[in-house]
């Protein structure tokens, strides 16, 4: 039998050598790492607690959701993806589970210090996104969690800092702890150091003098701070209202768009001083412009005094009735004519504008109307009349005194016309029935004084207006105005 020699084939080639060769060369396929090393891998799946990540290891690596980002309760596939390649810090290579445990947060948190005490030691800025509002202040994502205190948010303090929440900001560090995990942002600092040249720019070119806008960013007790574009100036609680306030937010809020003078630069201090009154008509210059002596006004008792009786006659402004001008009969004490908060009819005296002071009459008031007459004077109770030199009354623009009609296209000026006739009618109606009370009531006013009435003869009265007045050209004795007075009342 013939002898068979076939050889067998090789099917493998032992190209690694022995057996501890071997070992070696599949160990050196598996990364080598100790806990608290950074390690990088590829997300290979996402689960609602963890992520699982491939870093060349026997096992892949679990991420625990918490240990994904630095904010809480994150959702893992807001962070991560399937195939992203990100990098992870070992917390164990093996749990009692036997499992690798690998944090991204903490791996983010390690090159963060790195980068962030590197822009400490350069003095430099950090930006982030604010991620939480917690008491006393704002959580910044810079890679870490940064606190920024509230007080060092903006220039100034902010109550509400919720409309920060997922604003990307730029903040200095002013302290740096590793030990203790600790982070302290300044954002007003860098807001300083940023706004220092356009500031010093600004107040250059801030003049007193100078009217500007701006709207009010904080409001203290001795008055109201307004941005005038990235620059605060200070309206002080005596340059906000011609009139006597307790606390500035009685005219403003935060928030408000106002107008405003500028009274003072301090350079040297960078400190702005601003009026809002100023940029407001004084109410004693209206005062003075609108109302003239014999004139009647409505006004309200606000204090009274052994020599007379101080009349609030418009929002800020009081007049004084000297004892004298209370009534047609000596009176020893004020208050057995009028009371505190009476509302009573005045007659203009004086107007003192330097000296802010006006001089009224009660009595003189009283004798001007009689409550039985149909005499009216509207001049005498605040409608504006003008005169031309020769003092002829100037007639309403568009009125024709020729047609005692007013033209087509002015009935515009025909309503505000009608409007002060009929506001100065109503004045005089109503001091009609004040001075019908006053006569009611003379008798015992007097009794209760110990004196009894004096019998004076009425102060005549000559007015622009009036039936008796002897000048021409004057409503009372012209046709055509008095036909013009008569529409106005319905005659």
């Amino acid at each position: 039998m013939a002898e068979n020699n076939t050889e067998v084939a090789k099917v493998a080639i032992n190209d690694i050598g022995t057996e501890e060769d071997f070992i070696k060369a599949v160990d050196s396929t598996i990364k080598n790492f100790d806990d608290g090393d950074l390690v990088e891998g590829t997300v290979v799946k996402i689960d609602r607690d963890e992520v699982l990540l491939d870093i060349g290891y026997k096992t892949e690596g679990v991420i625990p959701s918490r240990e994904l980002s630095i904010k809480k309760d994150v959702d893992p596939d807001e962070v991560v993806e399937v195939g992203d390649t990100i990098e992870a810090l070992v917390v164990t290579k093996e749990d009692k589970e036997g499992r690798l445990i690998l944090s991204k947060k903490r791996a983010q948190y390690e090159r963060a210090w790195g980068d962030i005490e590197k822009i400490k030691e350069a003095d430099g800025v950090v930006e982030g996104t604010v991620i939480e509002a917690v008491k006393g202040g704002l959580i910044v994502d810079i890679g870490l969690r940064g606190f920024l205190p509230a007080s060092l948010v903006e220039m100034r303090r902010v109550r509400d800092l919720s409309p920060y929440i997922g604003q990307k900001i730029k903040a200095k560090i002013l302290e740096l702890d590793k030990n203790r995990n600790n982070v302290v942002l300044s954002r007003r600092q860098y807001l300083e150091e940023t706004q220092s040249e356009v500031r010093e720019t600004f107040l250059s070119q801030l003049k007193k003098g100078q009217i500007r806008e701006g709207v009010v960013s904080s409001i203290v007790n001795f008055g109201a701070f307004v941005d005038l574009g990235g620059v605060d100036g200070l309206i002080h609680v005596s340059e906000l209202s011609w009139k006597h306030i307790d606390h500035p937010s009685e005219v403003v809020k935060v928030g408000d768009k106002v107008t405003v003078e500028v009274l003072d630069v301090d350079l040297d201090r960078e400190r702005i001083s601003l009026s809002l009154k100023a940029t407001q008509e004084d109410p004693w210059q209206r005062f003075a412009r609108t109302h003239v002596p014999g004139q009647i006004v409505k006004g309200k008792v606000t204090k009274i005094v052994q020599f007379g009786v101080f009349i609030s006659v418009e929002d800020g402004i009081e007049g004084l009735v000297h004892i004298s001008e209370l009534a047609n009969r000596h009176v020893e004490n004020p208050e057995t004519v009028v009371k505190p908060g009476e509302t009573v009819f005045v007659k203009v005296i004086d107007v003192d504008l330097d000296r802010r002071r006006i001089s009224l009459s009660l009595k003189q008031a009283n004798d001007s109307v009689d409550p039985a007459s149909e005499d009216f004077d509207p001049a005498i109770y605040g409608m504006p009349a003008e005169y031309d030199e020769q003092g002829n009354y100037k007639y309403p623009e568009g009125f024709d005194p020729n047609t005692n009609e007013w033209i087509a296209g002015f009935e515009k000026q025909r309503e505000e016309w009608e409007a002060q006739y009929a506001a100065a009618h109503e004045l005089w109606e109503e001091h009609k029935e004040f001075v019908a009370k006053e006569l009611a009531n003379a008798a015992e006013s007097a009794a209760a004084d110990g004196q009894g009435p004096k019998e004076e003869k009425p102060v005549e009265e000559t007015s622009n207006y009036s039936s008796a007045a002897p000048a021409t050209g004057t409503l009372a004795d012209s046709d055509q105005l008095a036909a013009l007075r008569d529409q106005l009342l319905g005659k």
